[in-house]
């Protein structure tokens, strides 16, 4: 049951280029649309594999329930970062220090990285290297903290041996079955909301 009914209220600021799709669609790559400094949703790049669509439902449910969210649309969101075993693709996953400080703005990142195991846990070690900040992930495909702490991942529930630590940030909650191009069921929805609230900090951020 919500707990507001009626029309809630949210300004925001988007984007910086021109978007995809009839109707505007989400932002290219690149791009910011701000909404508050609690939730970023950091997202890949949309293109023919790296459908985002889940990416505004997310935010639009997070909004809905008086949270304020944010995507970041990651520029180099294809591929894997270049320290991971599978560099077969062409492209490389990074980002860039203009990235990381818009990051670092907010309280909590989503991080919404897709459907292949292997680049979902590099590309998240990647961003949580540079950002010291809990974090949930939110995949298509089945992952669980093992599989983050094994890379040297900091997670809630398993932590990687002390000499293989690799991250700043932690991993706090993973929400998995979110299927790419296809509406996001409500209840993936509630658990991502439901999770979120758990570990938003209290008060603001210094």
């Amino acid at each position: 049951m919500k707990q507001q009914i009626g029309r809630h209220l949210s300004f925001v600021e988007c984007r910086e280029s021109q978007g995809l799709g009839i109707g505007g669609g989400l932002a290219q790559r690149a791009t910011i649309s701000e909404s508050g400094k609690d939730v970023v949703v950091i997202a890949m790049g949309p293109g023919r594999r790296h459908i985002t669509k889940p990416v505004c439902e997310i935010t639009y449910a997070l909004r809905e329930e008086g949270i304020d969210a944010s995507v970041l649309v990651v520029n180099a969101g294809s591929g894997v970062p270049t320290d991971a075993p599978d560099v077969t693709t062409g492209t490389r996953f990074g980002l860039d220090p203009l990235e990381v400080e818009r990051i670092r703005q907010y309280k909590v990142a989503l991080i919404h990285l897709g459907n292949v195991r292997n680049h979902i846990i590099y590309k998240a070690r990647l961003i949580l290297r540079n950002v010291d900040m809990p974090a949930i992930v939110v995949t298509q495909c089945p992952v669980d903290f093992e599989d983050f702490a094994s890379i040297g991942v900091k997670t809630r529930d398993v932590m990687p041996d002390p000499e293989n630590v690799g991250t700043v940030g932690r991993i706090e909650e993973i929400v998995t079955g979110v299927v790419r191009g296809v509406t996001c069921p409500q209840d993936k929805l509630d658990e991502i909301v439901s999770k979120l609230q758990k570990i938003m900090p209290k008060g603001g951020k210094e």
